[in-house]
């Protein structure tokens, strides 16, 4: 199955590349009925910044993308990969009866 960039992400999503980010942060930018540019003064970061993190374009500093996370109501959260919780997390673009 192939990954459809308008479709809302699942309530926990296992981020598997750099790329898997911007949609979910869109995603939820926009169920907020956010602009970019309200959502990037929220964030304290400038709009070019949000706006390459979301299409996933160059890096951004970890501290940035916290506090983008922050004012979108987003967590990032770190576990084993063999832990069971982590083993329920979906991954982009692969249906939960797919996983390992």
């Amino acid at each position: 199955m192939t990954s459809n960039p308008t479709a809302p992400p699942p309530e926990l999503l296992r981020v598997v590349d750099a790329g898997a980010l911007g949609p979910a942060i869109r995603a939820r930018r926009r169920a907020q009925s956010l602009r970019i540019d309200d959502a990037a003064s929220l964030s304290g970061v400038s709009v070019d910044l949000l706006s390459r993190l979301e299409n996933g374009k160059g890096s951004v500093r970890l501290d940035k993308l916290l506090a983008v996370l922050d004012s979108l109501g987003l967590a990032l959260v770190l576990g084993p990969k063999d832990h069971p919780t982590m083993q329920s997390v979906s991954r982009p673009g692969v249906e939960p009866a797919e996983q390992p």
